[in-house]
């Protein structure tokens, strides 16, 4: 029996699909270290948990900033 395991990361199309910006903006952001990511040998790997507090976060520096 073949066991089904869930997901817990994202690549760059499908994290640039769920921020809603362009795959070339996920390059730029990881090159710049703007976005926290991981590599498994070539591919560049995202952990939806770790994204979703950074979101978090940039929400709050942004809201702050504003003020």
């Amino acid at each position: 029996m073949e066991q089904q395991v869930e997901r817990k990361t994202l690549t760059v199309d499908e994290i640039a699909s769920y921020l809603g910006v362009h795959r070339d903006s996920v390059y730029t952001m990881v090159r710049k270290k703007e976005i926290p990511h991981f590599k498994v040998g070539a591919r560049i790997l995202f952990r939806m948990e770790t994204i979703e507090t950074w979101m978090k976060q940039q929400e709050s520096q942004n809201h702050r900033l504003a003020q």
